[in-house]
């Protein structure tokens, strides 16, 4: 099979395990919503302070959970399905861009739908033109969490306490993709440039991307 044919079955593999599952959208989904509405009665029901930082309050939950969406293959990535993977000569290229692109569709799901409920709930206060911009920094921080999540479980795979080691690297890691999105919403309130954090974010993105495919062999063959 060419790479692209491998990852095309390894995207398609996930999802449907995902399917079966139901972690992002039946488990984590459900929490990070519910954190949405608890930050109201924190505030002492103070809407119009709620509807002011709405974004910020939707960004730390986004990374936070999402965090958990992007971590999920570690958990269910066993050393037998790796070795399964080595016997079917699946290229670990691949096997990192087919788990990319199933990640970035269920974390792309995951942070639209919470996005949807912070609009509802809190009914936030977007300059013009901001939702396109908010819809694309979405898709960046998507891609980015999963980049990092993936890669992440590649470098602890084989490890006993793999699934606390990989949140510890992806945590700080995830810094740019933080800073990048809110930078990028507090620009237009302030009526700045954004290019220079749309730009933080698609270097992140690429620097994670060549990482991931340059360090997938390396590593597959580091954890046998």
């Amino acid at each position: 099979m060419s790479f692209w044919s491998q990852a095309r079955e390894m995207a398609r593999a996930d999802l449907i395990v995902e399917r079966r599952a139901g972690e992002t959208l039946r488990i984590v989904l459900p929490f990070a919503i519910a954190a949405l509405i608890v930050f109201p009665l924190a505030l002492d029901l103070r809407l119009e302070l709620v509807s002011e930082i709405g974004v910020g309050i939707y960004w730390a939950l986004a990374i936070l959970f999402g965090m958990q969406v992007a971590l999920r293959q570690t958990a269910n990535d066993s050393p037998e399905r790796r070795d399964l993977h080595a016997l079917a000569g699946v290229d670990p290229a691949a096997r990192f861009t087919g788990r990319l692109v199933s990640g970035v569709v269920l974390m792309t799901a995951f942070m639209l739908v919470l996005l949807i409920s912070m609009v509802v709930l809190f009914d936030p206060d977007l300059p013009d033109g901001g939702w396109p911009l908010l819809f694309l920094s979405i898709l960046l921080v998507a891609i980015g969490l999963t980049e990092l999540g993936t890669l992440a479980g590649e470098v602890t795979a084989g490890l006993r306490s793999r699934s606390a080691l990989a949140s510890l690297i992806v945590a700080p890691l995830s810094l740019p993709l933080v800073i990048g999105a809110t930078e990028t919403v507090g620009a237009l309130e302030r009526d700045t440039g954004i290019l220079p954090w749309i730009l933080l974010l698609i270097a992140t993105d690429l620097a994670l991307a060549v990482a991931g495919v340059a360090l997938a062999k390396p590593l597959e063959e580091a954890t046998r």
